[in-house]
């Protein structure tokens, strides 16, 4: 076994098998998505002392441990709290085969200050979800959900009843809506009333081969983006490196923040649910990302 610190340097390699072309991460996302997560912190430690209403919650349990590590073994790496093995809430031993995954896990339990926020620890989360599985669900679940999540996705319903709104849905969801029909070869349709869009079986089974493609624990990573944004359209995109974090949740926000234009914006309100969107998000984007890598600490040979 070895250990290494959160600062290990690290080469990716695509695990993702069958016909879809999924592209490698590159730093560039994972960088915003990292920067969103930071500045998602940022927000609420800021809008903390903002809040008008007094709730009171169940304490957050203190920070027990000093210093965060990973330890590496046969089957896969594991978080180290001082010298404890973090375990998931059923206490089954925390083991993921991708070691950024681990990294990433390791750096929200070394970021958290005296209390464990564990509203705030994203990845931590769906790695729990992945490795628990609490639901017992199978693939087809999955898959299943996620099909039924196209006929009430947010992009395809569109009013014509403002034309100010009607243009800049238009403008901004159309564009989304042709890039997911050319890259998965599909014809959704839009609807411009309540009544849900026609899709096809073909386009369902299409759409559900791409995620079939997935392993189990990476399609926890797609659920928890596509019930962030209601939009399994805008997950895909942002997920296949077509939008950013932030221009997704934009999106998603697009209707309100039109309403917001005529009716006020609580800022501490309205703000906190855009950061709180977009750290979600980023840990969706991240964890689907890096479960679809097999990933090595290079390291030095000595002669």
């Amino acid at each position: 076994m070895r250990t290494c610190g959160l600062g290990s340097r690290n080469s990716r390699k695509c695990s993702h098998t069958g016909k879809t072309d999924f592209r490698p991460m590159n730093g560039k996302l994972l960088l915003n998505a990292v920067r969103v997560l930071r500045m998602s912190n940022s927000a609420w430690s800021q809008a903390s002392t903002a809040r008008i209403p007094v709730r009171y919650y169940a304490s957050a349990p203190k920070r027990f441990y000093k210093k965060t590590s990973v330890l590496s073994g046969d089957g896969g790496y594991e978080v180290v709290l001082d010298h404890r093995k973090l375990k998931t809430p059923k206490g089954t031993p925390f083991v993921v085969r991708s070691e950024p995954l681990a990294i990433a896990v390791a750096t929200e339990f070394d970021a958290q200050k005296e209390n464990i926020e564990r509203s705030r620890m994203h990845i931590s989360a769906l790695c729990f979800t992945a490795i628990d599985n609490p639901n017992n669900l199978s693939k087809l679940d999955m898959v299943n959900y996620l099909l039924n999540f196209i006929g009430t996705d947010t992009v395809l319903f569109q009013y014509d009843d403002e034309k100010d709104l009607h243009d800049l849905q238009v403008n901004e969801w159309d564009p989304v809506i042709a890039w997911f029909n050319q890259r998965y070869e599909t014809n959704l349709q839009k609807t411009m009333n309540i009544t849900p869009p026609q899709i096809s079986e073909q386009d369902k089974m299409k759409i559900a081969k791409h995620f079939q493609s997935y392993s189990l624990e990476t399609l926890h990573g797609f659920i928890f983006a596509v019930d962030t944004l209601k939009s399994i359209v805008l997950a895909c995109a942002v997920i296949e490196q077509m939008l950013t974090v932030e221009k997704a949740v934009a999106l998603a926000r697009l209707e309100e923040e039109y309403q917001l234009k005529f009716w006020g914006r609580v800022e501490w309100a309205h703000d906190l649910s855009q950061q709180e969107l977009q750290a979600r998000l980023a840990a969706a984007v991240l964890f689907v990302h890096l479960n679809c890598s097999e990933n090595f600490v290079k390291q030095k040979l000595i002669l």
